[in-house]
């Protein structure tokens, strides 16, 4: 993605040369490295500074007698969240709704600032996903260790032993496959819904495009609650203690 927001050129401006000596250190060569903080980082870093804020506020104005506006949104939204993880996750669920309300919030807000003009969304960039993927690949694992200890492995192993050999490859294979699978849905979708508003609006810049947006505003609902129930998802497999 070009660089081309104010936001991108300030932080390059500021931090440019640290970000471009440390992905040095780490063997990663930008293919600007003059300005090696693009667009799809910058927009990732103001959603997340913008979220943080959000629950500070949120935090700091808590009320039970008069609930403000930003209260009761939060209030929506844990409601939400923690239905949602009930039913999928079951008993203990409360130890991964904030995960889950941070997977949910986070992708959705990248994916509506595609809404704004002469903003592309963030998840189009196919490292913004796989990102995220691997955060969520990273946190459902650890937490099944976490609940089953060494006992986790044997959800790899399958029922019975002597097939083991031939299914802890397949078991791992798939779990890898996760994250491609993750990086790619979200991708795919957001790249396709920023590609059909762009050539409408290119085409005809006033009514019909208004539909696209609608759709794209629809599209990325939808691809934020996907990418939260699958992580809640893994997370009930990796948990669970029946194997």
């Amino acid at each position: 993605m070009p660089e081309t927001l104010a936001l991108t050129r300030l932080l390059n401006y500021l931090f440019g040369g640290a970000v471009a000596a440390l992905l040095h250190a780490v063997g990663v060569h930008p293919a600007n490295p003059a300005a090696p903080i693009n667009d799809a980082f910058a927009l990732e870093l103001m959603v997340a500074t913008g979220l943080i804020v959000f629950f500070l506020i949120v935090r700091l104005t808590l009320s039970v007698e008069k609930p403000n506006p930003a209260q009761q949104i939060a209030e929506m939204i844990h409601e939400f969240t923690g239905n949602q993880a009930e039913q999928v996750i079951g008993h203990g669920y409360e130890r991964f709704q904030a995960f889950a309300t941070c997977i949910l919030l986070f992708v959705l807000a990248n994916n509506l600032l595609g809404l704004i003009p002469g903003i592309e969304t963030p998840t189009k960039s196919p490292a913004v996903p796989l990102g995220i993927a691997v955060l969520t690949f990273i946190y459902y694992q650890f937490n099944g260790f976490r609940a089953n200890g060494a006992g986790y492995v044997k959800q790899f192993l399958g029922p019975v032993w002597w097939i083991s050999p031939l299914l802890f490859p397949i078991e791992i294979i798939s779990h890898c496959a996760r994250v491609m699978s993750l990086t790619i849905r979200l991708y795919a979708n957001m790249f396709a819904s920023d590609l059909v508003t762009l050539v409408f609006f290119s085409l005809i810049p006033v009514a019909i495009p208004s539909l696209f947006l609608g759709l794209h505003f629809f599209v990325s609902l939808i691809q934020a609650y996907i990418f939260m129930l699958l992580a809640m998802i893994y997370l009930s497999q990796a948990v669970s203690h029946e194997h």
